[in-house]
């Protein structure tokens, strides 16, 4: 069965001034994927979220989320769509859980949702906790909680791991898969490109406004792996890195035959650094 288009965009321009955010976008989302938008700070990433969102309008170009043009955005879009970003307020005076309440009653949803999204992002032992005593990664945890409440179809996610420990990260890639797999279409801004690696089925690589390359993590590695060559660990604690040939071929046969070999690693280039050489520029 065919995967919904659930996001397209074409030739997606904004200009603030004289300066152009965005310069001619094109790509296409669809459901069950976690597309990963990725730069550095000040790129357009959250931008491009902005106007898929209808939060701001487009100075030229095409963009189209779950069948309805941005410009047409209304409120059963939004009934059908999550967003985590910086501008994700919480009531700072309320506990975790009245926050997480409020909304329920809104979208009509009960209380089994509620608890088993506050324990799956770390948050159920903290629900009477006042939400202005959080923590910055606790807030962004509990913000993100909320915004699977009504399980969207799809879910916009603004650098959504930004500040949180290994552990609560790792629970949150859990999550994020989880909802891919239940069809959930998820776009992600990041910088950081491992994250992008583990979770994403496909990538555009953004700069300055333009998207320099975009396809899978793994077929851009390949595509820019333009110096082939081996890690390669023996017996003896020996590590070695070799390069693409008949002799490396030869060596490595010899080193199985006689059980000396441990480990053997192509290298290819990780998404960081194709993107800086692509750009000339580090995603900090």
């Amino acid at each position: 069965m065919e995967k919904q288009l659930v996001i397209h965009v074409e030739q997606l321009s904004k200009r603030f001034k004289n300066e152009s955010a965005l310069k001619n976008l094109n790509f296409s989302v669809r459901s069950g994927e976690i597309f990963g938008f990725l730069g550095p700070s000040g790129s357009g990433k959250t931008t491009t979220i902005k106007i898929l969102t209808g939060q701001l309008a487009q100075t030229s170009g095409r963009a189209v989320v779950l069948g309805t043009p941005v410009e047409q955005i209304n409120e059963s879009i939004y009934e059908q769509v999550g967003i985590v970003t910086d501008n994700s307020g919480i009531y700072e005076r309320i506990t975790v859980y009245r926050n997480m309440k409020f909304f329920a009653n809104i979208l009509g949803v009960g209380k089994e949702r509620i608890d088993f999204l506050l324990t799956r992002v770390g948050l159920f032992e903290h629900k009477d906790k006042i939400a202005s005593k959080l923590s910055k990664g606790m807030t962004q945890r509990l913000v993100l909680a909320r915004s699977l409440l009504h399980k969207p179809k799809v879910l916009f996610l603004d650098e959504p791991t930004s500040g949180l420990d290994p552990t609560t990260a790792l629970a949150v890639h859990e999550l994020l898969t989880e909802l891919k797999e239940s069809g959930t279409a998820i776009f992600l801004t990041t910088h950081n490109m491992d994250e992008a690696t583990k979770l994403c089925d496909h990538v555009a690589l953004l700069n300055d406004g333009v998207i320099v390359e975009n396809g899978t993590p793994k077929a851009l590695s390949l595509k820019y792996n333009l110096n082939k060559s081996y890690q390669i660990l023996l017996k003896d604690k020996k590590e070695i890195i070799l390069p693409h040939s008949d002799e490396t071929g030869k060596k490595i046969k010899q080193w199985i035959a006689s059980d000396e070999l441990v480990t053997i690693h192509s290298n290819e280039p990780t998404l960081e650094k194709v993107f800086i050489e692509l750009t000339g520029r580090n995603l900090l």
